[in-house]
């Protein structure tokens, strides 16, 4: 199936063809027919999916840009997310110069974006905090006409406590609004939310990450005695990457990780929660250009930012939620590349590494010794079990069943495996016993032959 099976007007057709885009990605396909007829939509997928255009496409088909109001609202839960997104809408303005978009974050001088607002756009993108005080405290953005909410990285956005916001703003909005919600996980409390403004939700969930990624080849690496830190500089020097994404499971590792590969001379981009507004601004011009071949981030940090070739990611032990080691891997291999992800690990994560291989993920084993990989055993050998009569005797005992049970009869079938045991215990002393006859026999006759010589 491709976009010109779409019964796309003409503005629509025009921004996929800037986009040089040809065929729906999965979600693309689930969403599309539902929300270009104003339904309800929950999607849950990687990053990378295709989620952006799953909305952005809905908008530019639903806008109507003769009417002269906002009927399009698109939340961030930061203001580099909404200021990507907001780049991203770039095509939809060139397909369709009628179309109005304004960005709206915190940052922005208030007097000047209350005077930009006396002409209303027709889409809205910015974080919800900043969005929420221009429509109920200066009375400037005038939301309530909207037709379409958007919440993006809804989980992110319930993370960071903005879901209030936008339960201050959708309350006041219009009974009959279309609600979209996109989003990596589904947290209960956020599917509690969504329930309050959703009709009849139509949930669209691809499960499976690797059908978008099915090139990356995962390695577990052991720290021990090494910490995360020390093995990561162990291994950087044995690869050239197009760009590496190292993700941290704190800020303060991050920091931490970036402050010693500064200071071994790699050219990095830092991101993370730590970081002042003016940081963080620099960092993402930098990803826009790739300026640097190393990124040292959080998962929160990096959540919905796309960077554009990464050949290797560096996973500093594995983080709480499964999904969050899905999406860090997920980051490479795409576009039918080859990719790399290696997942330093400590005895602590072996649960989570369990977990993961239960999922389908199969991690290849590999140690660093002197500059060298070398190939291991696998993490979790399984063990082949051997047929052992005595055991096969065992089970037969314990899995008897009668109809009418006698009282004690636990006792005795206790008293039967243990009897069973005993007997097998004296066969084996037997068996050492007549073995070392043998070998006193052998060593005798030995002895007599040195002696006749």
């Amino acid at each position: 199936m491709s976009y010109r099976d779409y019964m796309f007007k003409e503005t629509t057709k025009k921004f996929l063809e800037l986009e040089g885009f040809l065929e729906p990605t999965p979600i693309q396909k689930e969403i599309l027919p539902l929300a270009c007829k104003g339904k309800d939509v929950i999607g849950i997928s990687a990053t990378g999916s295709g989620k952006t255009h799953a909305f952005l496409i809905p908008v530019m088909e639903r806008v109507d840009t003769s009417i002269d109001r906002i009927q399009a609202v698109i939340t961030a839960p930061t203001r580099e997310l909404a200021l990507q997104l907001y780049t991203r809408t770039k095509n939809m303005q060139e397909a369709d110069p009628t179309l109005r978009i304004k960005l709206i974050t915190g940052g922005m001088e208030k007097s000047r974006m209350n005077e930009s607002l006396k002409v209303q756009p027709h889409v809205v993108i910015g974080t919800p905090g900043r969005i929420k005080d221009l429509f109920l405290n200066e009375k400037t953005l005038r939301v309530e006409s909207a037709d379409m909410l958007i919440v993006d990285e809804a989980d992110m956005t319930l993370e960071f406590g903005f879901l209030e916001d936008i339960d201050a703003m959708a309350g006041r909005m219009k009974k009959n609004l279309q609600m979209m919600s996109f989003s990596a996980t589904m947290p209960n409390a956020l599917k509690i939310f969504l329930k309050k403004y959703m009709t009849q939700p139509a949930m669209v969930h691809i499960e499976d990450a690797k059908q978008f990624h099915p090139q990356i080849e995962h390695v577990l690496v052991p720290c021990t005695p090494l910490n995360y830190e020390q093995k990561l500089m162990e291994i950087l020097p044995t690869f050239t990457p197009y760009v590496c994404l190292i993700f941290a499971n704190t800020r303060e590792q991050a920091a931490n990780v970036a402050s010693l590969m500064r200071d071994a001379g790699y050219p990095l981009i830092e991101l993370h929660g730590d970081l002042t507004s003016r940081e963080r601004t620099k960092a993402m011009k930098e990803l826009e250009n790739i300026q640097k071949p190393y990124v040292v981030a959080t998962d929160i940090a990096a959540r919905g930012i796309d960077i554009d070739g990464i050949s290797h990611v560096i996973s500093l032990g594995f983080p709480k939620e499964l999904d969050y080691y899905i999406h860090r891997s997920g980051r490479t291999g795409r576009a039918g590349k080859k990719g790399i992800c290696y997942a330093l690990y400590q005895k602590q994560d072996d649960q989570m590494i369990r977990a993961l291989e239960k999922r389908g993920i199969h991690f290849e084993h590999r140690s660093l010794k002197n500059g060298n990989w070398n190939t291991l055993e696998p993490l979790h050998k399984k063990k082949v079990k051997k047929d052992d009569p005595l055991e096969k005797e065992i089970s037969k005992i314990v899995a008897k069943k009668k109809k009418k049970v006698k009282p004690g009869y636990k006792v005795k079938r206790k008293q039967e495996v243990e009897k069973l045991q005993r007997k097998a215990k004296r066969s084996i002393i037997q068996e050492d016993i007549q073995r070392q006859k043998k070998e006193r026999a052998k060593s005798k006759q030995l002895e007599r032959r040195r002696n006749e010589e």
